[in-house]
């Protein structure tokens, strides 16, 4: 009798590892009758499709659908594309300079990049392609409508844009191979140094340096803040947004990235060393202020390093990684997202800045014409967010109208100009750190 528990544990220890390889073995089952299902779709589509279609493209579609399930960044890559896309920039392949993603089958503009031929045509954050050569977009995939902008440099491709309310806008756009100057800088006010920081590479943020180091040489002793612009900026590479966020945080995160695993959360510290030397600093933001722009902004923002002016950014901080697969082709997968130092999900929300500066130029414009990503079919969640509710009476699936603050983004054009109404009042408030500085050091 005083062995009955024993063998009543050593019978129940296989019962407990057996409910869960149960559990994973039923997952597997249900895995298994779900691919049967697809079989036989495939199967029936070979046979009985009215024109023929080889097992690649259908393997390939499916792929694709698969992944535009998940959210607007995840994509197919067929073989073609990739191998292009994997071919270093040359005389031979041009694109018209701007960042896009897809909103409800359309394409839509993140932002432009400065001197490109997108920005010099006046194309602006939110404008929504409809078509390119006069072929509709809707059904596209984001890799098919990027590899459909690209092309020989030279080569002139047509477009069909929607601004708002406003009347189609049709443009013709030569391609170019140019390489975007990331870091651009001068003088204002005889007194503070403009850094333009437009996209993030490899070189950007000895860039940064070089150009903090000709200000300081131009300005002197007079010298009294930075005003660094990230408006219009759809990101980039994020190493060498973390490296620019580190040029200019002496210590504290700048970063923390989150994987699917809890065991995956990575922080980033800054090191040593502040480009600035602790002057103020003001940063302009704006909707265009997208991915590693935003990264750069919430660092400076909860490291209480710069003070954000403008309006709120676009709210993706998704990172995308692109997976090679056996035959050639590849999948763009999103595989984590970034919050600020402090925690704050930038995802689906943007970050809002600390003075809220809408251009009277701007604010004349219709409202709502900006989407951000929170506005994207399959968007990722902000976890810290609640949903807003859509009007009372409004249909199902209605969402809730765009909040008033919601200006559109400012034409690239327009920015670091004499008639820059947001750099003017950074420029004030940088006068106003200053003084503040002044007294409290004194």
């Amino acid at each position: 009798m005083r062995r009955l528990p024993i063998v009543i544990l050593m019978m129940a220890l296989p019962l407990v590892a057996g409910g869960v390889f149960a559990q994973q073995q039923a997952s597997k089952d249900n895995a298994y009758e779900e691919l049967n299902v697809f079989d036989q779709a495939f199967e029936r589509i070979r046979q009985d499709a009215v024109d023929p279609v080889t097992d690649t493209k259908l393997i390939g579609a499916a792929i694709a659908g698969m992944l535009s399930g998940l959210d607007p960044h995840s994509s197919f890559i067929d073989e073609a594309a990739f191998k292009a896309s994997q071919t270093p920039a040359n005389d031979e392949i041009a694109t018209l300079g701007m960042a896009v993603t897809i909103q409800s089958g359309q394409l839509q503009v993140i932002s432009p990049q400065d001197g490109s031929p997108a920005a010099r045509a006046g194309i602006r954050p939110g404008d929504v392609v409809f078509t390119i050569d006069n072929e509709p977009v809707y059904d596209l995939t984001l890799g098919e409508a990027e590899q459909k902008l690209r092309g020989p440099a030279g080569s002139e491709v047509q477009l069909t844009l929607r601004r708002g309310a406003e009347k189609p806008i049709d443009l013709t756009l030569k391609r170019e191979a140019y390489k975007l100057q990331t870091v651009v800088a001068h003088v204002e006010a005889g007194n503070i140094g403009y850094l333009r920081i437009a996209g993030f590479d490899g070189g950007t943020q000895a860039a940064l340096a070089a150009a903090v180091q000709d200000l300081r040489q131009k300005i002197g002793s007079k010298l009294i803040g930075f005003i660094l612009d990230l408006r219009n900026n759809p990101g980039g590479a994020f190493d060498a947004a973390v490296a620019v966020a580190d040029a200019l945080i002496d210590k504290g995160d700048i970063v923390v990235v989150k994987g699917r695993k809890p065991a995956s959360v990575k922080r980033i510290a800054a090191t040593p060393g502040d480009l600035a030397k602790g002057l103020p600093l003001v940063a302009l933001v704006n909707g265009g202020t997208a991915r590693e722009a935003e990264l750069v902004a919430g660092a400076l923002q909860d490291d209480h390093r710069a003070v954000l002016l403008g309006s709120k950014t676009f709210g993706e901080s998704s990172i995308v990684s692109t997976i090679p697969l056996s035959d050639g082709s590849a999948i763009r997968l999103t595989t984590a997202r970034f919050t600020t130092p402090l925690g704050r999900e930038i995802q689906g929300k943007g970050l809002d800045p600390d003075l809220d500066v809408t251009s009277l130029k701007l604010a004349s414009l219709a409202q709502g014409q900006m989407r951000r990503e929170a506005d994207l079919p399959g968007a990722l969640k902000n976890p810290d967010q609640t949903a807003d509710k859509p009007p009372a009476g409004a249909p199902p699936g209605a969402t809730a109208t765009p909040a008033s603050d919601e200006a559109p983004a400012v034409a690239t054009e327009d920015i670091g100009s004499a008639s820059d109404e947001q750099l003017i009042q950074a420029i004030d408030v940088l006068r106003g750190l200053s003084v503040f500085g002044r007294r409290a050091a004194g």
